[in-house]
């Protein structure tokens, strides 16, 4: 039987609301980026659930012994933003995550044509065995970078099986793409619009997450 992709949009108070304030043409640069900073956290709570691999342990408290569970470092993880827009939620995956290890992407996305192209690489040769990889990528579209990312990962020996995407907004044309060619990735988004114009973005969206986190146009 076919795998099917899997999209996840958790009905977290909290992500509604910061996903509210980025929508708004008005909200400020410092403010914007606290939204996207928080739905990368908040977004990085839901995906890791049953994502990290923990160990057994038992521990001495002030009373007794206890059984407990801790993270197995001994498992790698990986954050792959994919800049610039990726950069916007990065801080919020971190904090969750203190010791992955980040390796920048950097993808630019050809206005008439919207295929996208590679002008920064930081991916490892190849990925370790088992490692869990968690992509940040805010907006999915037409889903060209993404998928692009996506091959850039498997080609160097990450398992879709143990991939996942924090994503601030999605739309249909990305997730049917995602689902043709990798549908064993996980995907945990903020929303799904339903609309990409003939310019590519999504609508009603948010629009450049890039350009509204660092205040360039």
């Amino acid at each position: 039987m076919a795998s099917q992709l899997r999209v996840y949009v958790p009905p977290h108070p909290i992500i509604r609301h910061w996903l509210t304030i980025a929508r708004e043409k008005h909200t400020p640069v410092p403010l914007f980026r606290t939204a996207m900073i928080e739905m990368g956290k908040w977004l990085t709570y839901e995906a890791v659930r049953e994502f990290l691999p923990v160990q057994e342990v038992n521990v001495e408290t002030p009373l007794a012994t206890a059984s407990g569970q801790l993270i197995d470092g001994s498992i790698p993880l990986a954050i792959v933003p994919i800049l610039r827009a990726g950069l916007s939620m990065l801080e919020g995956c971190q904090n969750l995550l203190p010791t992955a290890n980040i390796y920048h992407l950097g993808l630019v996305r050809n206005e008439e044509t919207l295929e996208a192209s590679c002008y920064l690489n930081r991916l490892p040769e190849r990925f370790e065995p088992q490692t869990r990889i968690l992509i940040v990528e805010p907006m999915m579209a037409t889903g060209g970078s993404i998928i692009t990312t996506l091959k850039m990962l498997t080609e160097r020996g990450a398992d879709a099986s143990f991939i996942r995407i924090i994503n601030a907004l999605c739309a249909p044309p990305a997730l049917q793409l995602i689902n043709q060619q990798f549908p064993d990735v996980q995907i945990y988004s903020g929303c799904i619009d339903e609309v990409v114009n003939e310019k590519g973005w999504i609508v009603p969206g948010l629009g450049d997450a890039g350009d509204r986190s660092f205040g360039t146009e």
